[in-house]
């Protein structure tokens, strides 16, 4: 009883930091585009999708040049002015990246062709604050990496030292994508989880004494307070 009191106290705690962690903690916005240099008939040359921690919540072509909501979260923000900033902003970033990619063909920066880039930017707002906003880069399968706050580069394979060289001479453009990163992006999370608050809190935590989830609501305990009582009641049955 003793080992299986214990069992159940830690279990709890563990589940309790992992809800503190997800209420209190940052939430990120992800865009993923994938721009080609030449499309086939048909084939947009530039597709995206975005992202809320990790859930996908748009669509985008070039084709349509709109962004298409997706799931629950898109249909909530699909008419805020977040939204048509985004729309706007990932079209703009899918002809900027078009263009990158051409200049880069025509230098012969690039192994082959014709080739397609991938680039995701990522924002992070904890605290009501940006907290980390960067690009990734990758074109031909190289990779490369650059933290929008401290400007650093990250060049992971060296075939990617090109898309660097085109970012560090075109000073308008580095400086459009920082600030789409660091102010805009941070912007536009904002806004969407204003409408999403209730919807990415989590509602229900597992009873760490059974083996099916409880529907009691752990937004309405602190977890500290509620650690204390765990620990304080397996340490008397003890």
């Amino acid at each position: 009883m003793k080992l299986a009191a214990l069992t159940a106290g830690f279990g709890l705690i563990l589940l309790l930091l992992e809800a503190r962690e997800t209420l209190g903690g940052a939430h990120s916005l992800c865009l993923n585009l994938t721009v080609r240099s030449q499309a086939s008939p048909g084939q947009p040359w530039c597709v995206a999708q975005g992202s809320v921690d990790g859930k996908p919540f748009l669509q985008y072509d070039s084709d349509s040049s709109k962004v298409t909501p997706v799931g629950l979260l898109g249909e909530k923000v699909k008419d805020t002015k977040a939204w048509r900033d985004v729309a706007q902003t990932v079209n703009l970033m899918g002809r900027e990246l078009r263009k990158l990619l051409s200049d880069m063909y025509q230098k012969k920066c690039l192994s082959r062709g014709p080739p397609s880039l991938q680039a995701q930017l990522c924002c992070q707002r904890e605290a009501g604050e940006c907290t980390g906003a960067s690009w990734e880069f990758s074109i031909d399968e190289q990779r490369a990496l650059i933290d929008m706050m401290t400007m650093n580069w990250t060049v992971i394979d060296p075939g990617a030292r090109g898309i660097k060289s085109e970012l560090v001479d075109n000073s308008d453009l580095a400086e459009d994508f920082k600030r789409i990163s660091i102010g805009d992006c941070s912007q536009w999370l904002k806004g969407f989880l204003e409408h999403w608050e209730k919807m990415l809190e989590p509602t229900v935590i597992p009873d760490a004494s059974k083996s099916s989830p409880s529907t009691s609501p752990i937004t309405r305990i602190h977890p500290m307070i509620f650690m204390c009582s765990v620990l304080m009641t397996v340490w008397l049955q003890m």
